[in-house]
Parts: C-alpha cells; sequence; structure tokens
C-alpha cells in the first residue's frame, strides 16, 4: 500500500516538469557549473511554467496547490544533478515566511514575483562565528524611530548573489535574553547598507551561488520586521519542520538518483567478460543501497503524509533529516567504488553527486544538531 496518493494530475504535473528540464535546464548545467551561478533567465523560466512557488493561495496570484506538488519538483530537480537552481529553497522554506508572516501589503507587494521567478529569495541565519546557534547571532537591528538600522555579516547564504529579496535574522542589543532578541526581517537588494560579497567557491554546489552579506547602517522600515518584536526565534523554529522535511526528501531522491545511474554503469561495464551486475559483490553492494533508499522513502513518505495533515514532527523530521543525509552519503560513497576510476573524473555524473550530497549533512542545522534535539525531546 503506497503512504502518499497521487493523482492523475500529479502524475502529469511530474511527466511536465520532467520533460521542462531536459528541455530547459539540463542542458545548461555544465555551464553553470563552471560560471558558478545560475542566470536569472532560467529561474523566470520555472516561474513562467509555474514550478515556483506553488504553495502560495490564488489570493497572491498562486496556484494554492498541495504540498505534493512542491515534493515532486524536489524529486526532479534533483534528478537534474545541480543545486545552482535552488527551487526548493526559494519556494519551500523562504517563501511560506513571507507567507505566514508578512503584511497583506507586503505579500501582495512580494509574492507574485516569486512566483514568476522575477523576485529570487534568500534567507540570511549563518554566521561566521554562529552557525547552529541562533540566539547567539550577531549581527545588530536597532530600531531608529519608524526604521530599523542594521549592522553585520552572514555567510554561507544560498542565492546570496542572485537574491532580490532577504529574509534577514538580526538581534536587539537592548534585549538581554537572547532568544527574545531576536526578529525576522525583510531586507530588499539594492537597500543602501546592504551588500553582497564574493561567491564563495566550494568542494560542491558549484553553481549554487553562495556568498557572504554585509550590513552597514543599513536602514529598512520598521514595518519590514515579521510580525511582533522578540518573535523571530520562534518563527525560525516552526519554520526549521518544513527546511528539514525538504533536505530529507532531496536526500532520499539523490539516494534513488545515483543508485539509478550506478545500476545502469555496472550493465554496460564488463570485467571478465561479464557485465558487472553478474558479480556477486555488485549484486549484494547494490541490493544493500536499494533496501537503506527504500527505508528512507518509506520514512519520509510517511513524514510528507504527517506534514500535509498539519501534525507537529519537529523529533520525526530531525532524525530523518539526519538519518537520510548520512544514507545518501554512503550510498554516494558506494556508487563512486562501483564505477571505479570512472566515478572520479567530473565527466561522470556521480562525481559531482558525490561531492554535492556532503554538504547536506551540515546545512538546515548539522546532524549533530539533529541528534540533540531528538535526544532533548526524548528526556536524554
Amino acid at each position: 500500500m503506497e503512504i502518499l496518493t497521487y493523482t492523475d494530475e500529479h502524475r502529469m504535473f511530474r511527466d511536465s516538469l520532467r520533460r521542462f528540464l531536459v528541455r530547459e535546464i539540463t542542458p545548461h548545467v555544465e555551464e553553470w557549473e563552471e560560471a558558478g551561478i545560475v542566470p536569472r533567465e532560467a529561474w523566470r523560466k520555472m516561474g513562467e511554467q509555474g514550478y515556483l512557488a506553488m504553495g502560495v493561495p490564488e489570493a497572491y496570484g498562486g496556484p494554492g496547490a498541495d504540498f505534493l506538488y512542491s515534493v515532486i519538483v524536489i524529486e526532479e530537480m534533483v534528478r537534474t544533478n545541480h543545486s545552482g537552481l535552488a527551487a526548493s529553497l526559494h519556494s519551500d522554506i523562504i517563501v511560506p515566511y513571507i507567507l505566514a508572516f508578512a503584511t497583506e501589503e507586503q505579500k501582495h507587494r512580494y509574492l507574485p514575483g516569486c512566483i514568476s521567478g522575477e523576485i529570487i529569495t534568500a534567507i540570511a541565519m549563518t554566521e561566521p562565528n554562529t552557525g547552529s546557534d541562533l540566539a547567539a547571532i550577531r549581527t545588530t537591528a536597532v530600531e531608529d524611530g519608524d526604521q530599523i538600522v542594521l549592522n553585520g555579516q552572514k555567510t554561507f547564504i544560498s542565492n546570496g548573489i542572485n537574491c532580490d529579496l532577504l529574509v534577514l535574522a538580526a538581534r536587539d542589543p537592548a534585549v538581554e535574553t537572547p532568544h527574545a532578541a531576536v526578529d525576522l526581517y525583510l531586507v530588499e537588494a539594492g537597500t543602501l547598507g546592504f551588500e553582497k560579497g564574493k561567491r564563495i567557491k566550494k568542494v560542491g554546489w558549484h553553481s549554487q551561488d553562495t556568498a557572504e552579506l554585509f550590513f552597514s547602517d543599513c536602514r529598512i522600515p520598521k514595518a519590514n520586521r515579521l510580525g511582533e518584536k522578540g518573535t523571530g526565534f520562534l518563527k525560525l523554529m516552526q519554520q526549521l519542520q518544513p527546511e528539514r522535511l525538504v533536505c530529507a526528501i532531496g536526500a532520499v531522491a539523490a539516494a534513488e538518483y545515483m543508485i539509478e545511474i550506478t545500476i545502469q554503469s555496472c550493465k554496460e561495464r564488463t570485467a571478465f567478460g561479464r557485465p558487472l551486475t553478474k558479480f556477486q559483490n555488485t549484486q549484494f553492494e547494490i541490493v544493500e543501497m536499494a533496501t537503506e533508499a527504500r527505508l528512507g522513502r518509506t520514512f519520509v513518505d510517511k513524514l510528507i503524509a504527517d506534514h500535509m495533515e498539519g501534525r507537529q514532527i519537529v523529533v520525526d523530521v530531525s532524525m530523518a533529516k539526519y538519518w537520510t543525509t548520512e544514507m545518501a552519503s554512503r550510498v554516494a560513497d558506494r556508487c563512486v567504488q562501483l564505477f571505479g576510476g570512472y566515478g572520479y573524473c567530473e565527466e561522470y555524473p556521480i562525481a559531482r553527486a558525490w561531492r554535492d550530497i556532503r554538504v547536506t549533512r551540515i546545512f538546515a542545522g548539522t546532524n549533530e544538531i539533529m541528534k540533540t534535539i531528538a535526544a532533548k525531546f526524548m528526556g536524554l
């Protein structure tokens, strides 16, 4: 029995998206990997076809689609074997902050552009000396009349170069309680005092425009604070559940993709006159990997169903995020081994998949933090 129920409309959507990606995205991946960034035109094409921010209600120009459409986009984007066009980050992690916490005026101002791809979003939490401990951030937000003055630095910000709209986490230095000092702010690119640093060169995720961001007496309207003062940390905690679920979905899809291309390679390559798939060691390796991927798929599909029902699954998604990303990393390493020397060559897709999967154990909260969260709720 399948855990998730996909309709004919869902399946048609997947087929349409896959054809679009084969036609408009995949042929350009190598070029984007070399450039270190995805051109804005690719985002606009995604938006024109209705593949961005699909959960946004019709009142703001969106289709109001269910979360399964987002799942399909996450899975199919994984199959393009590149990370630069971070559609799920934009659509399912950042845009929901605007949808949930912005004013009606802000929603009508920003959401249509987020849907069309004219507005690319980013979220800035991590700082040079602060990663998972969000209550310890140093970027400050000081009230000055009807304005907020921002000062500080953020790093490892995905979509950092391309972003038009930023959700920024900053603290009021006048508030002594760390968690109550944190708030979230909308900052538009081009605002005086907001500067984008150089693109960070990374081991993987080459086409993802990850950057440092700098704020020097950057003034924004006080109205750009999302929600009531002192509620930013709680908002972050509320939205981290879907963020980690998105990570888990992507990790399982990546494992499935890597196994698929490895099986194909092992069928085509021969040793001692036989395809590699006819050797017992190859069969055992593939079956073991496929079993782990199937376990991950079952776990994640159940969490998707729970999430769509509105259940609180913070502990479960923390467990899923750490386990699925660890599993996908194990799969990547074993697949490279089955590819042999070819697996270590850039012209073979497993090399990029192997490189790119490693960071998933770090972002959206390190896997060590995921275990700490679970341990806390278990009363350990």
